[in-house]
């Protein structure tokens, strides 16, 4: 494909794409395949001479498009939303054709450069304490990471790094292997999965705190756990708080929860009697984060001062298109601490010249794209008023969502509604509710998944689409009425 080929090409690639996003609504949301449906459809082998890009293009409908799941339909209503607007696919194209993999400055100059400003620009929105800030001369800073789970692992092994060294500083014959066996972190029962594969990935015991009867994890609870942990000999060196929970979307007490993982606390081996040493405190909000540009949803997020790291997924709810997962730190010095490595190909002249940082040394893959690109265009395109109309519609439509449930005595809401997430369930048993969610995913005309809220199965119906309108939520009430009736006339026979 030469260049002329390519801009007739892209052409007819943006009209699919745009047709795909205009018509999306007559597709089934979810997809009616078994697992195995693609590998009879497509030869066993790469094909030794070139194809037509028409036979790719017919592909595309034939055996892609039967096994999507379309995340982007209106009637997408499962976990939490993935973003998705034309300025980002758009940034997203220019990503690709420059092509630099940005591990270092020297490697592309604007791919840093520009992440830095725009992670100035979105801590800015969200109206971040300045230690959180890169600025001309700032100490902390942001990196983009490909999700949440890389931040909160990520932190994890900073922390980890951190408290190892300052721990054999004051007693050298103190091994790693002596230290980490004692090491502690704690989140609450409700933090994502990805908080306990963070714990094993980094080989450290996690804890999960029993949350309260809003599902938020309090002082007290994580009190008791520390004073438990310290008195058996172990260090407490790393806690995770959640700010919109996957399940519900709870948010733990950072105003309660920030102060005590700031107090010094006592290390208790043998070997470090008496000497005292923070825990680190980081803020998973992967889908919450993006509310709190709304001066009106800020408030969830007093405490972070009293964090380490705090961390959210543009790529969720910003309408940057996935991989963006914004992080920050209060002293970069702690990342670069713990991943630095640099061999000479990857040394250049700029490095220690403290104008300037080498991305790589925040992550743990060396390679990186121009993701920052993104952020550039949608904030531009969309400005900060943009997308907070954005959020707040999506706000709107739950809470609309929410009066519905609260009309029909035969359900329940199971969690305060506080953003996009409804909780919800019909009064009865757990099978009763799974069949009701089996019947609404066969059919297919819209998509939900569930979640445990303690011992009951919970529908979840969070609003994802960016072309998600009322209609839409109306239709999707509905047709949960109609079924629950379906399910319920079939109990009682």
């Amino acid at each position: 494909m030469n260049a002329s080929e390519f801009r007739r090409r892209g052409k007819e690639m943006v009209d699919y794409v745009a047709d795909y996003l205009e018509g999306i609504e007559g597709r089934p949301v979810y997809p009616d395949v078994e697992p195995g449906y693609l590998r009879p459809l497509i030869p066993t082998a790469a094909p030794q001479e070139p194809e037509a890009f028409e036979d790719i293009i017919n592909d595309i409908e034939k055996i892609i498009m039967p096994g999507v799941t379309h995340w982007h339909s209106p009637y997408f209503f499962a976990y939490f939303p993935t973003a998705s607007s034309y300025p980002a696919m758009l940034a997203d194209m220019l990503c690709g054709a420059i092509g630099c993999i940005g591990f270092s400055w020297a490697a592309s100059p604007a791919c840093t450069e520009l992440e830095t400003v725009m992670m100035d620009w979105l801590g800015k929105m969200l109206q971040l304490p300045e230690a959180f800030l890169a600025g001309k001369a700032g100490e902390g800073g942001g990196v983009i990471q490909g999700s949440a789970s890389e931040a909160t692992l990520v932190a994890l092994l900073a922390a980890r790094t951190k408290v190892i060294r300052q721990l054999q500083a004051r007693t050298p014959e103190l091994t790693q292997a002596a230290i980490m066996e004692k090491l502690v972190a704690y989140s609450s029962d409700q933090a994502h999965s990805s908080v306990e594969r963070a714990g094993l990935i980094g080989g450290v015991k996690l804890k999960a705190i029993p949350s309260d009867g809003k599902f938020a994890m309090r002082a007290s609870a994580l009190q008791e756990a520390l004073e438990q942990d310290k008195a058996a000999g172990l260090i407490p060196f790393f806690v995770v708080a959640t700010l919109g929970t996957t399940s519900c979307c709870s948010f733990d007490n950072l105003l309660e929860v920030g102060p005590i993982s700031e107090l010094r606390v006592t290390h208790l081996s043998s070997k470090c009697t008496g000497k005292k040493e923070d825990m680190w405190l980081h803020i998973d909000a992967a889908y919450a984060g993006s509310a709190f540009i709304c001066p009106e949803f800020r408030h969830l997020l007093n405490g972070v001062e009293f964090a380490d790291s705090f961390n959210f997924n543009p790529h969720k709810w910003l309408l940057v298109n996935f991989d963006c997962s914004a992080m920050w730190v209060k002293k970069r010095t702690d990342l670069t601490g713990a991943f630095k490595l640099d061999p000479v190909y990857l040394k250049h002249s700029h490095q220690d010249s403290g104008l300037i940082t080498d991305y790589r040394h925040w992550q743990i893959p060396l390679g990186r794209r121009f993701r920052s690109l993104k952020m550039w265009f949608v904030f531009r395109m969309y400005g900060v008023k943009g997308l907070q109309a954005y959020i707040r519609k999506h706000i709107h439509l739950a809470h609309k969502f929410e009066s519905l449930v609260r009309q029909d005595s035969r359900f329940e809401i199971c969690a305060e509604v506080t953003l996009g997430l409804v909780c919800f369930r019909l009064k009865g048993s757990n099978q009763l509710n799974e069949a009701l969610l089996q019947r609404i995913n066969s059919a297919k005309k819209i998509h939900l998944v569930p979640c445990h809220l303690r011992d009951k199965i919970v529908l979840r119906f969070a609003v994802c689409a960016r072309t998600v309108e009322s209609a839409h939520v109306q239709f999707a009430w509905e047709h949960i009425k109609e079924l629950a009736g379906d399910v319920l006339r079939v109990e009682k026979e």
